[in-house]
């Protein structure tokens, strides 16, 4: 949700072993979800790749799918889901975000941390969280959560056809995403799915998540 691209600073030197890397940045300003599939496309090019999303990223990453499917070679969907559901927690947050003086951001960051990190995640890597996300913007949070609002690919998951991994954490406490993604590998085809047990919503930064020893245990 940050959209920075900046939290998988853990992972890219892992992938880099066997994979050119690359991550970038959403457009705050992005009013829908077809820009924001757009821009990953233009991201991705003429060469299909294997396309990681995480959370907000993930709601990307299966649009992307559906609407650029020569664009995917594989797809790795983590604590994502089709439809954020209940819709109202949605309304809050963005009620919430509206009020809130922006300067106080840093110390809810800090205050939610228990429940979205992993018990794995190092203190030093929280507080390299806390930087990272510092220059999120006010705009940003909401036009993504405004973009959620309008989002649901519920019914069109047994069109995608790219192999596909669903990672959840087993204790995300902002997404149910043990649910969402049992839910999501009953309707793709031959996806595939793993819990990541012991671990919160943000989960990358913990120094016991590899993604890619786990693409490659798992790569078709």
């Amino acid at each position: 949700m940050d959209g920075s691209g900046r939290l998988f600073y853990r992972q890219v030197p892992l992938l880099a072993k066997r994979y050119r890397v690359a991550t970038y940045r959403l457009r705050d300003e992005a009013p829908s979800m077809d820009v924001l599939v757009a821009d990953l496309a233009s991201v991705i090019g003429p060469t299909p790749a294997v396309v990681v999303g995480e959370s907000f990223g993930g709601t990307v990453a299966l649009s992307l799918a559906l609407a650029r499917p020569e664009l995917v070679a594989a797809l790795v969907i983590i604590n994502s889901f089709p439809r954020f559901l209940p819709q109202h927690r949605l309304h809050l947050a963005m009620l919430a975000l509206k009020v809130l003086p922006w300067q106080t951001m840093p110390l809810v960051r800090r205050l939610t941390a228990f429940r979205l990190h992993s018990k794995y995640t190092h203190r030093a890597e929280i507080r390299r969280f806390m930087e990272l996300t510092a220059e999120t913007t006010r705009a940003g949070y909401l036009g993504r959560l405004g973009i959620l609002t309008h989002y649901d690919v519920r019914a069109r998951l047994g069109e995608i056809r790219a192999p596909t991994l669903l990672l959840a954490s087993e204790h995300d406490h902002l997404v149910p995403s043990v649910e969402q993604a049992r839910y999501m590998a009953a309707r793709i085809p031959s996806a595939g799915f793993s819990i990541l047990a012991g671990h919160g919503h943000i989960c990358l930064i913990a120094s016991n998540i590899d993604l890619e020893r786990i693409l490659r245990d798992w790569r078709p």
